[in-house]
């Protein structure tokens, strides 16, 4: 899955793609690099990051949204607003992809059963404004899993068919170094029941804390080899902002078996 954000404030691309031409032009590029999916976000949930309107949200993914669909790319839409995902859905989205795992919105639920869409549900203490708040767990994978298989059995007996739905620890919101590190090699239990598991460690703070690299795109090579280490403990899909490092790491992983 390649990020696409088209935000000014993300915090490692925001601002490279404020014109939806450039947007949709990376977009296509990460799918010739070998990205099966394009995830296209319109509002930063970065912590500490402010909330967008749902007006501007819309301005900036619809025309992202619809240039990608229209080469048939298969796009995900990552929003917590129902007013959103419909608009996205409309224009040729395939995937909702929501950071509150449909919680932030109670329209969101019946939106995505009703439509069909696939579904990705994440794990989040908080809002974007507050999330490190309080990052205490006394079994950080047992507990972030419990709270993403309730979510899923919410989906099932909504009509959501389990084959829909995937699920996201969220690392990076409200997790500490170990635990980030704890939920990626816990990748495999978190979904022991049948539900594929993204993870999404590209470029993300605790690597700057484990490298002591400071600038995001820096972090590249050790995303590349998170996403490896993501895989090899069973994740089903990984959330990357480079295409091409990432495929070239699984390759050469794949390889030596």
């Amino acid at each position: 899955m390649a990020i696409v954000n088209v935000t000014p404030d993300s915090f490692s691309d925001g601002g490279e793609r404020l014109d939806p031409a450039q947007a949709i032009d990376d977009g296509l590029r990460f799918v010739a690099e070998g990205a099966d999916i394009v995830d296209v976000g319109g509002e930063s949930t970065r912590p500490g990051s402010r909330p967008t309107s749902p007006d501007e949200e819309l301005r900036r993914i619809l025309p992202v949204v619809e240039g990608l669909a229209r080469h048939k790319v298969l796009v995900s839409i990552d929003t917590r607003r129902a007013s959103v995902a419909r608009a996205a859905l409309d224009a040729g989205a395939r995937i909702v992809n929501d950071v509150a795992a449909l919680r932030d919105d109670e329209a969101m639920l019946p939106l995505v059963a009703s439509r069909g869409a696939d579904v990705v549900l994440m794990h989040r203490r908080g809002l974007p404004e507050n999330t490190f708040a309080g990052p205490a767990y006394a079994n950080v994978v047992e507990e972030v899993r419990r709270f993403l298989h309730e979510r899923a059995a919410l989906c099932e007996a909504a009509g959501v068919r389990r084959e829909q739905i995937a699920l996201d620890p969220g690392i990076g919101f409200g997790k500490s170094v170990a635990q980030e590190l704890e939920l990626i090699a816990g990748a495999g239990r978190l979904g022991d029941t049948g539900y594929p598991v993204l993870i999404g460690c590209s470029r993300k703070s605790f690597i700057g804390k484990l490298t002591g690299i400071e600038r995001p795109a820096d972090r590249d090579p050790a995303s590349a080899w998170l996403s490896v280490e993501a895989v090899r403990r069973g994740a089903a899909i990984v959330r990357v902002h480079n295409v091409v490092a990432t495929r070239q790491a699984l390759a050469v992983s794949a390889a030596m078996g």
